[in-house]
């Protein structure tokens, strides 16, 4: 066990401020824009109310790597931030370097075994304590439409792939782009395990980029798996290679496509240009999905500091971020949805309250997964290993599906 139990106050069973003495909190994050700053702004309000000081650490950078950079050099100077933002099994290799804090103290007296589904319960803990907390809760597995588009093609949304195709075929035989798409390693893995998850379904998708099953990853259904994500790139348009995501948005907006698989960070482009969802847009399950989700988690794992101020200011802080208040305001801001089960969701949109409805059912269902595309379902370099051969793959026509997929195999053993 290499994770440092803290000193957190008797007075945290108590539920209402954990704080015996005010502490500075400092918080590594790297939310600089938009509704992500007014977002930690609003978190540092909270948390200054409960007496703390806020001690701002913003690292700009939207992926998070510039962050990373910083974190790993502060912690190796012994000087470790309260809290940071980091997700997925990124949390499990911070927890073997024995840096991390116990808040299992904080957990039990707010119940969080029971506010969080398992999985997500179980992606903010190490060796089976908690050491994180959920922020949010983002769906990876949407497809993005514009009806006037399909209206025009005489086209129907599709709910499998195989509707998806047909589809396809009639928005371009009606000269638009079916599939706005760019051609980054992370989107190409993000069409690719919406695939995956249509095609496999959840059984399969767990196996494959979670337990990284030899069969999975090499098999049959690989294999159909990589056939019909190769066959989506004659639906997206020649500008394709290179092109940022928000920029594959605004195709669906204007008109040029049809349709794009992204996150819901998506809508805030919608959102953004004034169109309303149900009208202007249509929100829903990417093909042969509706009955799953794949998730992509913001979290902020604590770190072991010397000092009951600062544990009691690491539980004021973990407290606030769990908080409905805080849950609602962030997730109003960002796009996604509350990581708290049963949330009332009255102030979000149709999309926002469509994703929490199948967020809470999937988590009933067991069909609630981790975003291997976004960094939730394995390491960064067996994820690293699985773009390569995803990207290569859908570029290079003379790579056959069966040759992808024992390549997948070789490649995700070679960087376990």
């Amino acid at each position: 066990m290499k994770i440092i139990k803290t000193a957190v106050s008797a007075a945290l069973a108590a539920a209402v401020s954990f704080s015996a003495q005010a502490a500075e909190v400092e918080v590594l994050h790297w939310w600089t824009s938009g509704g992500e700053a007014a977002s930690a702004a609003e978190l540092k309000r909270m948390l200054e109310e409960r007496g703390h000081t806020w001690k701002d650490f913003a690292v700009a950078g939207g992926g998070g790597e510039s962050a990373m950079t910083v974190l790993k050099t502060r912690v190796v100077s012994g000087n470790a931030p309260t809290a940071a933002q980091i997700k997925g099994p990124s949390i499990q290799e911070w927890g073997d370097e024995g840096v991390l804090a116990d808040i299992d103290e904080l957990a039990e007296a707010e119940g969080w075994d029971d506010l969080l589904p398992e999985v997500v319960a179980e992606a903010m803990k190490y060796d089976g304590h908690y050491v994180a907390v959920p922020v949010n809760v983002h769906r990876v597995n949407w497809l993005w439409s514009n009806p006037e588009v399909f209206e025009k093609a005489g086209a129907e949304l599709p709910t499998t792939w195989d509707e998806f195709f047909v589809a396809a075929d009639k928005i371009k035989a009606a000269g638009f782009t079916a599939l706005a798409h760019g051609g980054q390693p992370w989107q190409d893995a993000t069409t690719f395990e919406a695939v995956a998850l249509g095609v496999g379904g959840t059984d399969f998708y767990t196996k494959a980029f979670v337990d990284l099953d030899a069969d999975a990853l090499s098999g049959e259904t690989m294999v159909k798996v990589l056939e019909t994500y190769r066959k989506t790139r004659q639906y997206t348009d020649a500008g394709a290679p290179g092109r940022d995501w928000n920029l594959a948005t605004a195709m669906v907006i204007n008109g040029e496509a049809a349709m794009q698989i992204m996150g819901d960070w998506a809508k805030g482009e919608f959102t953004a240009a004034g169109k309303v969802p149900g009208k202007d847009y249509v929100c829903s399950a990417a093909p042969g999905t509706l009955d799953a989700f794949t998730f992509n988690i913001d979290s902020f794992v604590m770190f072991a500091l010397d000092g009951e101020d600062a544990s009691e200011g690491q539980a004021d802080l973990a407290s606030t971020i769990l908080s409905p208040a805080f849950q609602e305001v962030f997730n109003l801001n960002k796009g996604s949805i509350p990581a708290r089960l049963n949330l009332p969701m009255d102030k979000f949109d149709d999309c926002a309250k469509l994703s929490g409805a199948d967020f809470v059912a999937t988590a009933e269902t067991g069909k609630l997964v981790p975003s291997m595309a976004h960094g939730m379902s394995t390491f960064s370099s067996v994820q690293g290993a699985i773009f390569d051969v995803v990207t290569e793959f859908y570029n290079d026509e003379s790579i056959s599906a069966e040759a992808a997929a024992r390549k997948m195999l070789s490649a995700v053993q070679s960087a376990q």
